[in-house]
């Protein structure tokens, strides 16, 4: 059995209690939250031509959580917004560890109603353990921001592609998540809670993290089968943090097709198959039964 490093383990033992299965998911949690994965910036220079940050939110302050701007993408004028953590402990502390707060979903929206009047089309990189919980957060609503994100993005009239690239932590990383197609990368995880929580609310025990992940159908191959995300993005054996130039091709080659199936389609048919998209999320466990 592959052995991977468990926070808060206990002991050799407790590691080998948990089955192949439950090892294999937690294992993507690890590479999602590797130190050297590539970041929305590190895609941004891989993929996209003169990329133009914008910054503030026009309400409050700048979120440096959130990076929003303006690129080109195979010569075409397009937004790109997208979480963004930090590679050392300043860098961390800067961006909050890629948690944002109220303005980060407002800037992020400022950008994308942006690229609606100008008909540029949106790529969203999600990368976050979740939405900053704390209370000065919450004071300037953090969960109001959250939900007209959600509502304003199904209403966008040009094309948004959506690609989880590392955490995809629940609320906070479907606040730029509503997309015409939603991409992972391989050993990316999409989850409505961290296993380590998860583990903590049901067992008491955050050890037990990888019986939780394997629970929670996190890994991109759960979430494809379930028709939550559209596409897998292939990584290296190691990782994407093994080769990220190579990741990035992969993903720009998805990318470019995603884009061009969008656009073939009216504003108005892309959002008729952007809500019935929405309307499959939750309906797992069900799909059988309805068919049938």
């Amino acid at each position: 059995m592959s052995e991977i490093p468990i926070e808060n383990d206990r002991s050799v033992e407790t590691q080998k209690s948990y089955s192949e299965e439950e090892l294999s998911a937690f294992k993507h949690v690890h590479l999602a939250r590797h130190q050297d994965r590539p970041y929305t910036l590190d895609f941004i220079e891989h993929i996209f031509e003169e990329f133009v940050e914008v910054h503030g939110d026009r309400r409050f302050a700048d979120d440096p959580a959130v990076i929003c701007g303006f690129a080109r993408f195979h010569g075409l004028p397009v937004v790109v917004i997208g979480h963004q953590k930090g590679r050392d402990t300043k860098q961390r502390q800067y961006r909050n560890f890629g948690m944002p707060k109220p303005e980060g979903y407002r800037k992020a929206l400022r950008v994308m109603k942006v690229a609606e009047k100008f008909g540029r089309p949106i790529f969203s990189f999600i990368d976050t353990p979740g939405a900053y919980p704390g209370i000065d957060a919450e004071e300037r609503g953090q969960a109001e921001a959250i939900s007209y994100n959600l509502r304003e993005m199904a209403k966008l009239r040009v094309p948004v592609i959506v690609t989880i690239i590392g955490e995809g932590g629940s609320g906070g990383a479907l606040a730029i998540g509503i997309g015409d197609h939603v991409l992972m990368l391989e050993n990316a995880v999409y989850s409505v809670i961290s296993p380590e929580g998860c583990a903590a609310i049901l067992w008491k025990d955050a050890s037990k993290a990888p019986r939780a992940a394997k629970s929670l159908r996190l890994t991109a191959s759960d979430l494809y089968q379930q028709g939550i995300i559209d596409h897998i993005v292939q990584e290296p054996p190691e990782g994407a943090h093994a080769g990220v130039s190579e990741t990035a091709r992969s993903l720009d080659t998805i990318l470019y097709k995603c884009l061009g199936d969008s656009l073939s389609f009216s504003a108005e048919q892309r959002l008729v198959r952007r809500y019935a998209k929405m309307r499959l999320l939750g309906t797992w466990g069900e799909r059988e039964a309805v068919s049938s």
